[in-house]
Formats: structure tokens, sequence, C-alpha cells
């Protein structure tokens, strides 16, 4: 028998974004999309978030090897004081960060896009939520960026790795925060008349 599944590809290299897919029975093709996220703007950092988020995807589906697909693009920044802060840009840069927001709270905001490459069909949404920074001591920061995982995620911070001691709570979705929301996904697949228990893979159905 034939499998009818309609692929998914994610255009996205992040580890986390694409073990939260799987988790949830999904088992998307990664095609990086190599778009440059500083050459971007918007007026508000969730319109940022979904700009990003769009460029992305835009980028992948317009590959030979996306042909037919469904992809999806995510992005996220953290909105603290009105300000779109992403990826620290070494180590100086993440420590302040983490001075700044500890003790504060911050809006997670991701965007994602859905684009059907069979139909040229597309939508795209941004998910937010709030975090509640804890307060680690100096001595604990310095650790944590001495660690090299603030580096590489939005926010300089995880809810899936050695910061999750220092997030006090969230209010929202969860998955959104480690970097794609599940629930938001699945409205957008909805949008475009596609069925997220569709795309289940085999072992998951």
């Amino acid at each position: 028998m034939t499998d009818q599944r309609r692929r998914l590809v994610l255009a996205s290299q992040s580890p986390a974004r694409l073990g939260l897919l799987r988790q949830a029975g999904l088992e998307p093709e990664v095609i990086v999309s190599g778009v440059d996220e500083d050459a971007l703007s918007a007026p508000s950092p969730a319109e940022l978030a979904r700009v990003l988020a769009e460029a992305k995807a835009s980028a992948v589906a317009g590959r030979p090897e996306a042909a037919g697909a469904l992809v999806v693009g995510c992005d996220s920044v953290l909105e603290l004081d009105g300000e779109a802060l992403g990826k620290p840009a070494d180590a100086e840069e993440a420590t302040a960060r983490w001075k700044s927001m500890r003790g504060r709270a911050g809006v997670l905001q991701t965007g994602h896009c859905v684009i059907d490459t069979a139909t040229g069909r597309r939508t795209s949404a941004t998910a937010s939520t709030t975090v509640r920074f804890g307060e680690p001591s100096d001595a604990e920061i310095a650790a944590y960026v001495a660690s090299g995982e603030p580096l590489y995620v939005a926010g300089a911070f995880t809810l899936d790795g050695r910061s999750a001691p220092f997030i006090d709570g969230i209010e929202g979705d969860h998955g959104n925060v480690i970097g794609l929301s599940l629930p938001l996904l699945r409205k957008l697949l909805a949008e475009l008349g596609v069925g997220i228990t569709e795309l289940w893979s085999p072992a998951a159905s």
C-alpha cells in the first residue's frame, strides 16, 4: 500500500523544534533556510517573529526539493521592555542580558508560517508566552554563560536546558517557549485544509 501522507518540511535547524514535532508523532524533513535574520525588521517583536518565520518558510518553499511539501517556518524572540531580543552576540551580552532579566517577566514570541507548496497557499501567526525569570546569582549566571548554551537560543535561555532552574514559571504554551507551539501549528494546518493527524508517522498512528 502506498503511503499517501503529505511531506512535512521544517525550515529550521533547531533540534528543539524537531524534537517537539517528533514527540507529537510527526517526522519532518529538515531544510535549513539560510535567511539573514539581521536583515529583517518589523514594528513590534511579535510582528518581527512572524516576519522571520515567513522569510524562512518562503526561502525553503521556493526550492525544488520542497516541491509538493508542507513547509513550516518558525522563529522566536524574547520581548522585554518592548524590544525584541534574539540570540546574544557573545558571552558578554549573554551575561548582561541575564542580569537585566532576573526577577522580571518577558514575553517569548514565536512566529509560525506554514506554506503548502502544492497549492501556493500560506498562513502565519505568532504565539505569545509570558516567562517569569528567577533570580540566579552572578556566579550562577557566569556558570550558565560559560556552558555556551545561551549563545544559541533566542532570549539567551531555554526551558529544556541548563537554564530551566532559573525560570520560575510561564503563562501560556510550554512548547512555544522551546520553539514551536503545537496547538498553533494544528490551527494553521487546519486553515490550509490539513489535519495534523493526517501527518502522523506510521509508528504513531
